[in-house]
């Protein structure tokens, strides 16, 4: 027989039988094949050379977020939602091989409830809608309540609660305002008068303290707490229940201190009401400096006590802290007032920054609120103390 030239193309014209060409689908189902063996093959391979090589260092594991480990998580008074760390719901091992490699692996782990949860990604500083809440993740509870503490991201109370800054490296100047909570009127009116770039000290004998605190924080302050430590003239002066006294064990004074730092939450740091004896006593100060280190906070001293030993102490044990510059109120007359804040200006011009003490009198507040108007106009930047901290681990 002849060929057919009219036999369509993919039949062979000289045996009359077609010959098919293999499917587009049939090949791209056997490349996903080939695909799937070679990386389950590199996935056993990978596993199989993690459990030979021995780690020369195995970071510690992760501790379980408080949601994980069954600690109730902090709702937020806005949305209703329980606000949870980033690493909320997983634990993290790190492993570093011989090789240098670093093999990070997450497994599952529960959260605390069911439904929707609001995850803080914020490191530094706080979002402003939920300024007033605390973040569970950085706190524990104690016999007195609840107690700042590093969160297992490593994430600092410090730095959550921080007022954020510009950055700039100009003239900044803090301007802290102290006694909050001991006079109801003078609190509101402190608050409501104040910038809200001014940093706010609660004293921890003071009355409607998480009220406070929460209206401070929704107007955009930094908080202290301010914890009472022994003077020279101790009993005739006496800062009130719970002092820290020198003549008492560490473990006494570390309860006292607790005790202080439950009364509120969302502060950066512990300033200290009156105590020139116990702050130039180094052995008293230094499990008390580190305990406030370990939370993650730091440490303003007031400046009132030329012997004081804070600062050597903080720096040896490498605790965030600060030093004021100037008392502004020693005479409380609103002239006198302006004049300490010209001269803290000065000192900051000199030195690049400056940090200024006061008490919540009605005079202090008004001076302060007059000199922060002009402030900007002259070039010089109101931070919270925390910008200025001399802090080890952000030098």
């Amino acid at each position: 027989m002849g060929t057919d030239l009219h036999a369509p193309l993919g039949q062979n014209r000289g045996s009359g039988r077609k010959r098919r060409r293999p499917p587009f689908g049939r090949i791209l189902a056997g490349f996903c094949l080939i695909a799937i063996a070679s990386f389950s093959l590199y996935s056993a391979l990978l596993r199989d050379h993690l459990q030979k090589t021995p780690p020369v260092e195995t970071a510690e594991k992760a501790s379980p977020s408080p949601q994980a480990s069954g600690k109730p998580a902090t709702a937020d008074q806005t949305t209703g939602l329980k606000q949870v760390d980033p690493q909320s719901g997983a634990d993290t091992h790190r492993i570093v091989t011989s090789d240098g490699s670093v093999v990070t692996m997450f497994s599952p782990n529960t959260r605390d409830g069911d439904g929707p949860v609001l995850i803080n990604a914020n490191q530094v500083g706080q979002d402003p809608r939920m300024a007033a809440t605390p973040n569970d993740s950085l706190l524990e509870d104690s016999p007195f309540g609840k107690l700042p503490i590093i969160a297992p991201s490593g994430l600092r109370p410090m730095d959550q609660y921080a007022r954020p800054w510009s950055g700039a490296r100009g003239t900044r100047v803090a301007i802290v305002v102290s006694g909050l909570g001991l006079s109801q009127t003078g609190t509101q009116r402190a608050i409501e008068k104040l910038p809200e770039e001014i940093t706010l000290a609660f004293a921890a004998s003071g009355n409607s303290l998480q009220r406070w605190m929460q209206e401070a924080r929704r107007g955009g302050h930094e908080i202290l707490i301010q914890v009472p430590f022994e003077p020279f003239d101790y009993p005739g002066n006496n800062p009130g229940p719970d002092t820290l006294l020198t003549s008492q064990p560490a473990a006494k004074n570390i309860e006292d201190l607790h005790k202080a730092l439950a009364e509120i939450t969302n502060y950066t740091g512990v300033m200290n009401y009156l105590g020139g004896r116990f702050l130039s006593n180094a052995d008293a100060m230094e499990p008390v400096m580190r305990d406030i280190g370990k939370r993650g906070l730091l440490f303003l001293d007031d400046g009132s006590s030329a012997q004081s030993k804070s600062g050597t102490v903080a720096k040896a044990l490498e605790v965030p802290h600060a030093f004021a510059d100037v008392q502004l109120d020693g005479e409380l007359k609103q002239d006198a007032i302006l004049k300490k804040l010209d001269e803290l200006e000065r000192i900051a011009r000199r030195n690049g920054s400056a940090i200024g003490v006061a008490s919540a009198f009605d005079e202090s507040v008004d001076a302060i609120s007059k000199w922060s108007e002009e402030a900007a106009m002259r070039g010089i930047e109101i931070v919270a103390v925390s910008a200025l901290a001399d802090d080890p681990k952000h030098p």
